[in-house]
């Protein structure tokens, strides 16, 4: 079985081809199997540590080697009476899982997955109390190690947990490269298991692009996952877009040369449309793309989760990828995507015969996206911007623990009611919320998009609001929307965010914690962590010049979402009458 990709580019066609004229010429496809940095950089210091994220493409077979041993685990696991598995992880630590378990669900008789990448009290706490203590184990997952969310996750729950357990680390799995803290830590904690790649062994994958490690494979087999099927998969799509296949018939080319051109031609909005049993997979685009391509003042805009819109909302930005099971076609996506053609939006249609072909997806769009940023003459293995908003958050953090205030030089625009808001300057001060959030809306120009970035409490009504709010953005004022959760984004799209084109109005929503929990061994709780990410990301946005805004919400947060709400709908209603 093998997945098919459809490319239906009207008048974008002849870009797409001198850009595959270019690439041959330039001996693409050589230089990419050879592992050749310079496609990316001509600076030996960059070039260096390419070489040191390349290993994705040549991982899998390695990979395949471990796949009983992981059956095996999932087996003991079963045995020992575990049910659950709580994913401690963040970014490409623990998107991929999310996916599997998305797509595929829960075997009969496997474990429960559920992903924790967050900082949020009120999300730990519900895990908290829905999970029984003796029956779930954690996995903690950090390819450096050292990640700040899950060094606190970790310590909360081997806090709660090791007193239950005849050995305190049984309940405990450890993923990791070789010598860092998380293994130290692991080791000292006497885990369970501990997963480790070393030098040659999957150390030289990044984050993002460490679905098919261990990061992504063992979680997938505690769930039942058939792992040797999924590599297998992925190798079959390597083959098909192997050093001898003509770039015209390599689906990862075909791919990664229309996301790079048309994107540098303005088309910079991919645009994911999923039936619903793929949509799972969209996430993991969603972060491969925006902090792959996001730098340098240039990015690729993955829109996902966006409602369906009618053909004439779009604008001249968008590139869109269809996504579908060849077996289970959505007619109405179909239909819907057809008119798009019709109407010379640029698409590419994607069909797998079956879920398992999601292990060659994942292997084609990690080569379209080394093949874009070669295109795009950015360097896809880099995270320059991430870092601006974890440096923040140490020194808030800092000072917070020296003065329990923060230190924020962002000027207060608007008061009214149960919100307050915070911007860079007075420029757009008003009386009330609505007329605030119309000047802000009015800065926008064709081409831009609009994110709502939420540090709010994880409840299912306050999310439902959100998601009324993209929509209702989104038909005012005309733009691509994305929805974003922090701090889990920070690790994703924040990179697009702070790092690509200055293309973005942003919503960053906080609020103070209804709960509050404390990070054993730090003198901050987990909502003073995260009103410091929040803060420092704020900060970063500033510091680059972001169109942003922070609305920070107080009292009873179902009321002020629905007063923003109320604001928003005002704000928009000129815009939508012009």
């Amino acid at each position: 079985m093998a997945s098919k990709q459809t490319l239906c580019l009207g008048m974008w066609q002849s870009q797409w081809d001198s850009c595959l004229k270019r690439l041959t010429f330039q001996k693409l496809s050589e230089r990419l199997w050879a592992q050749d940095p310079s496609l990316w950089t001509q600076q030996p210091t960059v070039e260096a540590s390419i070489r040191n994220r390349l290993g994705w493409l040549s991982i899998t077979p390695l990979m395949l080697g471990s796949c009983s041993s992981l059956e095996n685990l999932a087996r003991e696991l079963r045995q020992d009476g575990f049910t659950d598995a709580l994913l401690l992880g963040m970014g490409g630590s623990g998107l991929f899982s999310e996916v599997c378990r998305s797509l595929f669900g829960v075997a009969p008789g496997a474990l429960e997955l559920i992903v924790l990448d967050t900082t949020d009290p009120t999300a730990i706490l519900t895990q908290q109390r829905r999970l029984s203590p003796e029956r779930f184990c954690a996995i903690v997952s950090s390819k450096s190690g050292t990640t700040i969310e899950i060094t606190a996750l970790s310590r909360y729950w081997y806090e709660r947990l090791s007193s239950l357990a005849k050995r305190p680390g049984a309940p405990f799995l450890a993923i990791t490269d070789a010598r860092t803290p998380l293994e130290s830590q692991a080791k000292a904690w006497n885990f369970r298991r501990i997963f480790v790649h070393g030098k040659g062994a999957g150390a030289e994958v990044g984050g993002r692009f460490s679905a098919l490690t261990y990061f992504g494979l063992v979680p997938a087999a505690l769930i039942g996952v058939n792992t040797r099927r999924l590599l297998e998969r992925a190798q079959e799509m390597f083959a098909r877009c192997g050093v001898s296949v003509r770039l015209e018939d390599n689906p990862g080319v075909q791919l990664g040369a229309a996301i790079g051109s048309l994107g540098l031609a303005g088309k910079d909005k991919l645009t994911l449309l999923c039936s619903d049993a793929t949509a799972g997979f969209s996430t993991w685009v969603e972060q491969l793309i925006a902090e792959s391509l996001g730098k340098q003042g240039k990015g690729i805009i993955p829109i996902h989760g966006e409602k369906i819109n009618p053909h004439a909302f779009y604008g001249e930005d968008r590139l869109f990828i269809e996504l579908q099971l060849a077996s289970a076609p959505d007619r109405a996506l179909e239909e819907h995507v057809a008119a798009l053609i019709r109407q010379n939006h640029p698409v590419i249609r994607i069909r797998w015969e079956d879920l398992y072909d999601l292990g060659g997806e994942v292997a084609k769009w990690e080569l379209a996206t080394a093949v874009a940023g070669a295109v795009m003459e950015v360097n896809p293995f880099d995270e320059p911007n991430v870092q601006e908003s974890k440096d923040r958050t140490k020194v808030l953090l800092e000072q917070h623990a020296r003065s329990r205030t923060w230190n924020d030089e962002a000027k207060e625009i608007c008061e009214e009611k149960d919100i307050v808001v915070y911007a860079a300057s007075l420029d757009l001060a008003a009386e009330s919320l609505a007329q605030c959030l119309g000047r802000f809306f009015a800065t926008r120009q064709a081409g831009d998009y609009i994110a709502f970035l939420s540090f709010l409490p994880r409840l299912r009504e306050l999310d439902e609001i959100l998601y009324t709010l993209r929509e209702q953005a989104r038909v005012d004022f005309g733009l691509a929307t994305l929805l974003g959760f922090g701090p889990r984004y920070l690790h994703s799209t924040g990179q697009l965010f702070k790092g690509g084109s200055n293309s973005g109005l942003f919503v960053l929503l906080t609020s103070e914690e209804p709960e509050d929990l404390p990070i054993p061994g730090e003198p901050f709780t987990f909502g003073i962590l995260k009103q410091a990410q929040a803060l420092g990301d704020f900060q970063a946005m500033r510091e680059r010049k972001r169109r942003v805004l922070r609305v920070h919400c107080k009292g009873t947060l179902l009321s002020a979402l629905k007063q923003l709400k109320s604001a928003l709908e005002q704000a928009g209603a000129p815009a939508q009458s012009s």
